[in-house]
């Protein structure tokens, strides 16, 4: 009798603490996960429910507690947390769908033959277009209008260099713009040859001509957005940081994602306009789960391609000449020092070692009895010994790897041999600060997250140039990679408490990858497929 007594306490003893399992949306199991949650950097299963992680684990572990709604089989394929992009051009990846896209030419003639194949297409007013780069044709010298002036005598044509700092306008539009051998303006130039204007302007200048250029309706920047997410989500990106954006913009863009039309999350930078500074700074801090306005972005210098960036000695292939500041130094200090009385982060442009300086030693200053402000600067391109002695935790450094690869071709015979030690510098940037937030600078680069990935492991372009690497001292570990486009591109956002890692609490944000990113052979790296992407546990890919 008390053996079944015994017996029968055991069983109510063991049903009493049986709780009823809580349903969840969904489960993924047969995974192989890398979590970037350092607490627990590997994992096989995960629970989501309500757009969020409530359990990360094993399958075992979470079945105990959870049921399911629905159910995914990995089959034993990778899971990353979804992808972010730290800097990037969302809205004018998505504008550009609707322009001739003059990426990878590889003459003038190649960039005028693109130019009419679309206006033939296209019967457009006024002709825009982004992605020549000199640089990469035989004759690596800027374009002159002629040939654009006989092809178009009356419409207006602007093109702009890949990296946005350098456009080649022809007469129609520079006569719009009211731009004669005279124009003179600040923070960049207007090239001429032999008294008479090229139609080549860089930077500041070219703000003449976009100016006259048609803006486009609301339809056509609700289409531009909506391409760029198809875009993005097949790439395994789920956060973007679009750095530089008006009000009217981010007005769409809250719009259609409260609507749920625009799924993608989005960090936006607000334009250095002053009418702009002024208006967030009297809104204040917007935040949504999907959109973070807390940043305004701001142009130190140009680009090294064309020239702009600003060098504190002169460029090796060009006398004398030095780049130009498109912000005077007085200007800059003045906004840091308002930006550092508010919320928001300043988010600085600086390619030229020169620039970098301005840049870091003013952030120093301003910062100096503040902490964890995170002011980034993005690109940090050539940097001097001496600027690295002061980088500290207040200062986020937001890089490209790609750029590297982009550049190498040239940059040393724009740097010289010394000076290029300093470039691209990805790990001893990281030895100073101890986090890098990685991005593409698209459409200035590929939108794929995995060149971005191979850039900075293998410090090669896609043929696999040069065998050794690129100055391969300053090549990143997967590992940190992989961190730099989840949680330290997070941490750059002040977004890492939701995002960025396979973590409980955080959103359901990740990727299936068709290979193990963190152990296929390097150079198969830019070839990985996106199997599914998901967003608060939505697939949206």
């Amino acid at each position: 009798m008390k053996k079944v007594l015994l017996g029968t306490f055991s069983a109510l003893v063991f049903i009493s603490c049986q709780q009823p399992k809580e349903i969840a949306d969904l489960l993924v199991f047969n995974a192989n996960v890398y979590t970037v949650d350092e607490s627990k950097p590997k994992a096989e299963a995960f629970v989501i429910k309500d757009d969020k992680f409530i359990a990360v684990g094993n399958l075992e572990e979470v079945s105990k507690t959870y049921s399911f709604t629905d159910s995914i089989d990995a089959k034993g394929k990778t899971v990353v947390p979804g992808l972010i992009d730290a800097h990037c051009h969302f809205y004018g990846l998505g504008l550009q769908q609707q322009k001739v896209n003059l990426v990878g030419t590889t003459s003038y003639d190649d960039v005028l033959s693109r130019i009419i194949d679309f206006q033939d297409k296209k019967k457009v007013s006024f002709i825009t277009g982004r992605g020549w780069d000199q640089n990469d044709w035989e004759v690596k010298e800027f374009p002159t209008k002629e040939k654009l002036d006989s092809l178009f005598p009356e419409i207006p044509v602007a093109v702009t260099r890949v990296d946005g700092h350098a456009m080649l306008a022809n007469q129609a539009a520079l006569d719009l713009a009211k731009i004669t051998i005279d124009t003179k303006i600040a923070g960049g130039e207007i090239i001429q040859k032999e008294g008479k204007l090229t139609g080549v302007l860089i930077d500041n200048p070219m703000e003449l001509v976009e100016a006259i250029f048609p803006q486009p309706t609301v339809a056509e920047q609700v289409a531009a957005l909506k391409d760029a997410e198809k875009i993005n989500f097949s790439y395994g990106l789920t956060t973007v940081d679009d750095a530089g954006l008006s009000p009217d913009v981010i007005k769409v863009i809250d719009s259609l994602q409260k609507a749920e039309e625009l799924k993608i999350r989005m960090y936006a930078m607000v334009s250095n306009v002053p009418a702009y500074v002024d208006y967030y700074l009297m809104q204040g801090v917007h935040k949504t789960d999907k959109l973070n306005v807390s940043s305004f972005k701001v142009y130190a210098d140009g680009a090294l391609g064309s020239r702009g960036a600003v060098l504190k000695k002169p460029y090796s292939d060009k006398h004398d000449h030095y780049g130009a500041m498109v912000i005077g130094t007085k200007e800059f200090k003045e906004l840091a020092v308002k930006l550092a009385a508010s919320p928001f982060q300043m988010n600085t442009h600086a390619i030229g070692d020169s620039a970098n300086a301005v840049v870091m030693n003013t952030y120093y200053d301003v910062l100096k009895d503040k902490s964890d402000r995170r002011w980034r600067v993005e690109h940090a391109q050539v940097v001097a010994p001496e600027e690295f002695k002061i980088l500290n935790d207040n200062l986020v450094m937001s890089v490209q790897p790609t750029h590297a690869t982009s550049d190498m071709y040239w940059a040393d015979e724009r740097l010289g041999k010394e000076r290029i030690k300093g470039a691209y510098a990805y790990k001893q940037l990281l030895n100073k600060t101890g986090k890098l937030a990685l991005g593409t600078d698209y459409p200035v680069e590929n939108v794929s997250p995995f060149y971005t990935f191979y850039a900075a492991v293998a410090r090669k372009d896609l043929k696999q140039y040069p065998a050794d690497g690129f100055q391969k001292e300053d090549a990143l570990t997967r590992e940190e990679t992989l961190k730099g486009m989840t949680i330290w591109a997070a941490y750059s956002n002040f977004e890492e408490s939701e995002k960025g890692s396979i973590t409980t609490g955080k959103f359901a944000d990740f990727v299936i990858l068709e290979e193990n990113i963190m152990e296929i052979n390097e150079d198969k790296i830019p070839n990985i497929k996106v199997n599914a992407t998901y967003v608060g546990g939505e697939k949206v890919y």
